[in-house]
């Protein structure tokens, strides 16, 4: 099928280069042109593993192209997809302007050709059919401008609304996002128009079909077909019910650094529970990234909007933003006094495998240390190799861990990154003023640590 993919962000261009790696036609438009010069090079710009070799053998293949042309892009595709950022606004609600501007142009193409149109973006509750009445009003200032040039006859001006609205959320882990496309839980569809949703099985037949998963034996995935506002709903209930179980196991962290308990293990025991589950039940500094925050504030702006106070909501988004502070806590009562300490941070980005730092912990830490008048240094695999520096003013950006080690008073480890579990510790605390290390995601093997010369200390255990 010819697919257009409107938006090169992270969900755009894994979205783009899986549906070609499966066999679609596929254009990736972008408005950012040094960007698609990038990608059209072969280079992507963003992190994410496998997403690099996948991009280049579909563009060799000829079944992805990049370009900043939407009217080329809109004229291809049978089905569009709206990929662009909805960034949350200092009031918790998303920004949608990128989603209006998009489906504005789409309508300002559109020729008469059936088209479905697909909201990747994550998109307030109701948006399906006001993105429809923004491309109904591109399509009427397309029209105004060809009847005043005489260019358009009037059946061309009955025929060109010719397009269905689809919500179909993603589900994708930075870090596990071309995993997840070709291994989905599910695949969640929402319309009005039994002909969209058609169209939209035909396309994801192959995934449905565990053709590129990773175990081809499993049952097929399951296919949610339902009415847009509910698939909307689906992405925020989905994504706000994982931050609420992280903020409650942080909770019961902080708990059990009180009474004496092992979190590690009473996530273990409850996880077990088949009514519960062992995943996101670990322990740490708190959710961030660029889906959890944004998406919980959404959906409690949204419930206000409707008059509901959603009591559990807010309190999972001030669980999450106390956490991030317990590690200033847990510094405090080792080193006394901050002010002229060194601090070493393992790690920056949100999450492992990733070189998102969008609303990442390490962003607030780094701000009360600097507060609190300690020095910070900071090692990261992927940020320390790119020189970024987005947030990190009066860092300094070590370029290996024994640099980072020297002369510190305590490390702090902020990211899971793997190679952090081989690391020479006994070499890095012989370097450290203070052997001293906090493990804000309960990652490390504690007795390894310790047999090579720290002071370990978890988060509740």
């Amino acid at each position: 099928m010819k697919v257009c993919v409107i938006g090169t962000g992270y969900v755009g261009l894994v979205t783009g280069v899986c549906l070609s790696h499966i066999g679609h036609d596929v254009i990736c438009v972008d408005n950012n042109e040094e960007k698609i010069k990038l990608m059209q090079s072969g280079q992507s710009p963003i992190y994410e593993p496998g997403l690099t070799e996948l991009m280049k053998s579909s563009s060799q293949a000829g079944k992805l192209k990049f370009t900043s042309d939407l009217a080329q892009g809109v004229t291809h595709g049978e089905i569009l997809f709206i990929a662009v950022g909805t960034p949350s606004l200092p009031t918790g609600e998303s920004d949608t302007r990128y989603v209006e501007a998009v489906a504005r142009g789409i309508g300002n193409h559109l020729n008469g050709d059936y088209k479905v149109v697909v909201n990747k973006s994550t998109v307030p509750i109701g948006s399906g059919d006001w993105v429809r009445m923004i491309m109904l009003e591109g399509i009427a200032e397309q029209q105004k401008v060809l009847v005043g040039a005489g260019n358009l006859p009037s059946k061309a001006q009955e025929t060109q609304a010719n397009f269905d609205v689809v919500s179909n959320p993603e589900f994708l882990r930075e870090g596990s996002a071309v995993h997840d496309t070709f291994n989905p839980d599910r695949i969640v569809l929402g319309s009005h128009s039994q002909k969209a949703i058609l169209m939209m099985k035909k396309l994801y037949e192959p995934l449905v079909n565990r053709e590129f998963a990773q175990d081809s034996s499993l049952p097929k995935v399951p296919v949610v077909v339902t009415d847009l506002s509910s698939a909307e709903m689906i992405k925020y209930a989905a994504n706000s019910f994982l931050a609420t179980k992280i903020s409650f196991i942080n909770e019961v962290a902080n708990i059990c650094d009180r009474v004496g308990a092992d979190v590690t293990q009473v996530a273990k025991g409850i996880g077990l529970d088949s009514r519960i589950g062992s995943k996101f039940l670990n322990a740490g500094i708190g959710w961030g990234g660029s889906c959890f925050p944004k998406d919980v504030s959404a959906l409690v702006h949204t419930a206000d909007d409707y008059g509901y106070e959603p009591e559990l909501l807010k309190a999972a988004v001030n669980v999450n933003m106390r956490q991030r502070l317990i590690v200033l806590e847990k510094l405090q009562h080792e080193l006394k006094i901050l002010k002229g300490k060194t601090i070493g941070l393992l790690g920056l980005t949100f999450k492992p495998d990733t070189d998102d730092m969008r609303d990442a912990p390490s962003l607030q830490l780094i701000r009360q240390l600097d507060r609190l008048g300690a020095k910070v240094k900071a090692y990261d695999p992927i940020v320390s190799q790119s020189g970024a520096s987005h947030g990190l003013s009066g860092v300094i950006i070590e370029s290996d861990v024994a640099m980072l080690a020297d002369g510190c008073d305590a490390l702090v480890l902020v990211t899971e990154w793997k190679e952090f579990l081989e690391l020479d510790y006994s070499k890095m605390a012989k370097l450290m003023v203070n052997p001293v290390i906090i493990d804000c995601r309960n990652f490390l093997d504690n007795q390894v640590v310790k047999q090579a010369g720290f002071q370990y200390l978890g988060v509740g255990c």
